[in-house]
């Protein structure tokens, strides 16, 4: 019997029905349940039998009522608090640490920690070790509590508990293990289920894209046919919407596929040569009279110096443009969508392209920028519900300019617009300038251009070979204007018995056909005895897309590839390419497409790689931004009549003479709202942005353009850690790096290393403008009027600090600055020098220019007058002298040749 119910026990606790959780707190309580039957044994006194019955009985209850009603946790604690309440009775009943009690104590410790969870358990956990350590601790200083036990009870006690207890311990580790082990295994066959439920769907994937392929492939080419044939308007407008209704779902179809092979590591980029003329006709061709019907206007800009040849993966380069166009039209009520296109030549072969799509529409906010490339998310939801769409896209869009390793960013205003901007290396296959590309000359085939057949082969021989008719009569009637022979076979076999008695110039093979595929087929030609096709191009013709498949048909030993559905003119052109010279008898060229007086050619715009921009406090010449293209964000000074652009609305006389009314002024950063417009504007002349800001702990420069900067990828905001000229210095550096295409990353870096190698200190004559800019204190105002002390402030870790003091008259301490600042004369770099000032007339101007000829003879020595906002907070008759010290971390500025005079 009791064998049976030990069994039965084991049954229980060995279900793999129940959680590993229950079943866990079974075995532990029935460990715990024999453990209290041999401690209370232990114990040896008289109320043994009844104490035993009682906390069975009640051990048992509790865990069949926590089982029941799901309340483990619950229970275990009912438990824990029983086993806390007997053990230390038993164990002062028992001999006390001379007893066997003490072992099972370590059991008490494996139950709490295994069936409770959370902050109850840490809280049992130590409350058991509290009573243990009491219970030591009574025994210890109290020995007549303890029941005392003899010698040789006190040894056998002892060496059973170590037993028992260590057997227990050991059966519930095994389990454990076992426990384990089990739900490894079950792990391991979920992964192995879910990879063979990825292959089954990748497989799906790959066979519905040929199956749905196939009928798209019959209804684009005989849709084909129609629009060459002589038929009414009406007729043609619906044949072109069956067109490109049938292109569109082929995309869609794309794009779950494409996903499906990226995610599997499958999806590989093949690079071919491509001319970009067609590439952008076929995309042009595709949005314009999408973006026409719903009432936008659709811009073309391409550069004119592009390529006229380039290699690249064509397909994806053309799935990633269409995808970004399609947004753009989607998601714009009305304004116009621009594609334009700019490249820079990186080297004799290779050249860098820039593809922009931009936009009026409603544009992202900016919490939901950094998620607009996850997949199957929609940002903005609840205004866009209406608009059709899988939500894959984008995601398939930026992997795929990954995988062809280039870059992808948007730069969105919510409500005013978003710029997605892609950028691609590609080698320079002729280097024939693409000209003059206009979108008229584009479209010319839905304003019912007929079609014109490019050659024609009357003695040339054809093989079409696949499993269905319908593939047959498309490309058997796509072709029949070049009056080319042409046979067909459904299937392997019968190919194989042509080929055996007929020689073909040609053969056009389908991939997946039963019992002997395309692949099979090839080599069996090629092998064939006494065959009359070994040496006959074959061209894959297969509903199997995919740049992947390309790189498959390729090493099979196919000629060429060409996807289902075709048209008509990759068709001949395909065919074309391989049939021998002497059959073929090429059309003329059609004549070039007039372009009538009403025709709009859009203005080709040139925008630039890399811009740096600055704010107005950067206080440098006008000829050097000219030359450098730099642009300013302009500071405001904020006076009581209101406030005023720096330089351009107030001048920096204007405002020291305001200042010397006793009237208060003070230099105010643009807001975010500013830099944001600021910017903005500057991404329609340049592809990226690196703004370098004034020290960010002098004002709020820094900050606000930070945050307006998290609505655009590609622009970037650096701290220089100086002001007026100095900053001008960084900007100058990162301008040049700018023009010799350095990336935001490098010229990022550069302007960091920098910050220690230029000198910015200032000398001030009038504390009272720093005093109210908060620049300096109230009491060192106060000690430096008295005592005639000129402070000279400087730049330390982006905060302006007072650096030394200068005593006595103003033109008595110039002196003493000029010699202290250009002491050094060994570690100054003596290209340049900014001699930036406020408020001084030429006296005093050319006897610091000749200080600074005594002490440091400087190649170029600027004289410059400081912005309104930087006058404001230094005041009259302050200067400072700008230069750089010589290092080897970065250029020098003798390799920026041509520097305004």
């Amino acid at each position: 019997m009791g064998v049976n119910v030990i069994k039965k026990w084991l049954d229980i606790i060995f279900d793999h029905r129940i959680s590993l959780r229950e079943r866990m707190f079974r075995l532990i309580t029935g460990i715990s349940m024999v453990a209290l039957i041999f401690i209370l044994i232990l114990g040896r006194f008289t109320a043994n039998i009844l104490i035993l019955a009682v906390s069975i009985t009640y051990m048992y209850l509790v865990m069949k009522y926590s089982i029941r009603k799901g309340c483990i946790n619950e229970g275990a604690t009912a438990i824990v608090v029983l086993l806390l309440l007997l053990f230390p009775i038993v164990f002062f009943a028992g001999g006390g640490i001379y007893g066997g009690v003490p072992e099972w104590f370590v059991l008490c410790f494996i139950y709490i920690s295994i069936t409770l969870k959370g902050k109850r358990m840490l809280v049992f956990f130590l409350l058991c070790t509290v009573e243990t350590m009491v219970c030591y601790y009574v025994a210890y200083h109290s020995p007549e509590l303890v029941l005392p036990n003899t010698m040789e009870q006190a040894y056998f006690d002892s060496v059973r508990s170590v037993i028992l207890a260590g057997g227990l311990t050991s059966v519930l580790l095994l389990f454990q293990n076992h426990l384990y082990e089990e739900e490894n295994k079950i792990t391991i066959q979920q992964k192995k289920e879910i990879e063979e439920l990825n292959q089954a769907e990748n497989h799906f994937f790959s066979s519905m894209s040929h199956e749905i392929r196939t009928p798209i492939n019959t209804i684009i080419g005989l849709n084909e046919m129609i629009l060459r044939g002589d038929i009414s308007d009406e007729t043609a407008e619906n044949a072109r919407n069956i067109q490109g209704a049938s292109k569109m779902l082929l995309t869609l179809i794309n794009d779950i596929l494409d996903l499906s092979k990226i995610k599997s590591g499958k999806m590989e980029i093949v690079n071919v040569s491509y001319e970009t003329g067609e590439l952008f006709s076929e995309i042009v061709n595709m949005i314009w009279i999408k973006a026409r019907e719903k009432g936008l206007e659709f811009r073309l800009q391409v550069d004119p110096s592009l390529p006229s040849m380039l290699c690249g993966d064509e397909v994806r380069i053309k799935q990633v443009l269409i995808n970004l166009l399609n947004n753009a039209v989607k998601y714009t009520k009305e304004g116009s969508v621009t594609f334009s296109v700019r490249c820079e030549r990186l080297a004799i072969n290779r050249v860098r392209v820039w593809y922009c799509v931009e936009d009026t529409g409603q544009g992202v906010k900016k919490e939901n920028i950094p998620y607009i490339f996850d997949a199957f998310r929609r940002v903005d939801e609840a205004k866009n519900r209406h608009i059709e769409g899988t939500g894959l896209g984008l995601s398939i869009v930026r992997q795929l300019v990954e995988l062809m390793g280039g870059k992808i960013s948007v730069n969105s205003v919510y409500m005013n617009g978003s710029t997605f901007l892609v950028m691609l290396d590609q080698d320079i296959i002729n280097e024939k300038e693409l000209g003059t590309f206009t979108l008229t000359s584009r479209i010319k085939v839905h304003e019912g251009e007929q079609y014109k057949q490019s050659f024609e082969a009357p003695n040339a021989h054809l093989l079409v070979v696949d499993d269905n008719e319908m593939n047959l009569m498309v490309v058997s009637k796509l072709l029949s204007d070049t009056k080319i022979q042409i046979d067909t076979a459904l299937n392997g076999a019968e190919c194989l018995r042509l080929t055996q008695y007929q020689h073909y110039d040609c053969i056009l093979m389908d991939h997946l056909m039963p019992e002997m595929d395309g692949i099979e087929c090839l080599h069996a030609i090629h092998s064939q005895p006494g065959g009359l096709c070994q040496n006959v191009p074959v061209i894959a013709l297969t509903a199997n897309a995919g740049s992947d498949n390309q790189q498959i048909y390729k090493r099979k030993g196919f000629s060429g590839y060409l996807a289902k559905p075709i048209s008509g003119a990759l068709l001949e052109a395909a065919v074309l390419s391989i049939l021998p010279k002497e059959l073929v008898k090429v059309s003329e060229e059609a004549s070039q497409f007039e372009i009538g007086k009403d025709v709009l050619i859009f203005e080709q715009s040139k925008r630039v790689s890399m811009m740096v921009t600055t704010d107005s406090v950067c206080d440098l010449p006008e000829s050097f931004r000219k030359k450098f293209g730099i642009h300013v964000c302009p500071y405001y000074i904020r006076t009581e009549q209101g406030r005023f652009q720096d330089n351009s609305e107030l001048l920096a006389d204007e405002m020291l003479s305001y200042m010397a009314e006793g009237k208060k002024g003070f230099s105010q950063a643009p807001e975010v709202e500013d830099y944001e417009r600021f910017f903005a504007q500057r991404l329609t002349e340049a592809q990226n942005v690196v703004h370098i800001t004034m020290a960010k702990h002098v004002g709020e420069g820094y900050r606000n353009a930070l945050e307006a900067a998290k609505s655009f990828e590609n622009v970037t905001v650096v701290d220089s850690g100086h002001l007026s000229s100095s900053l001008g210095l960084s900007v100058l550096y990162a301008a040049y790096m700018a023009e010799n295409h350095a990336s935001s990353e490098e010229i990022s870096g550069t302007v960091k290393k920098l910050r220690r190698y230029i000198s910015s200190a200032f000398i001030i004559n009038d504390t009272n403008a720093m005093c109210r800019a908060g620049h300096l204190s109230g009491r060192v105002k106060v000690l430096c009027d008295a005592l005639l002390l000129h402070p000279v402030i400087v730049l330390r870790k982006s905060r302006m600090t007072v650096g030394s003091m200068e005593m006595g008259n103003f033109n008595h301490v110039i002196k003493g600055y000029v010699r202290k600042v250009l002491r050094n004369t060994g570690k100054i770099d003596r290209r340049i020098l900014f001699i930036t000032y406020a408020g001084m007339d030429e006296k005093s101007l050319k006897y610091i220019q000749e200080l600074v000829h005594q002490y440091c003879p400087f190649e170029r020595v600027y004289l410059q007058k400081a912005s309104s906002a930087i006058a404001s907070n230094c005041g009259p008759s302050s200067f400072g002298l700008l230069f750089m010290k010589k290092n080897e971390a970065v250029i020098s500025f003798s390799d920026m040749p041509g520097l305004p005079k």
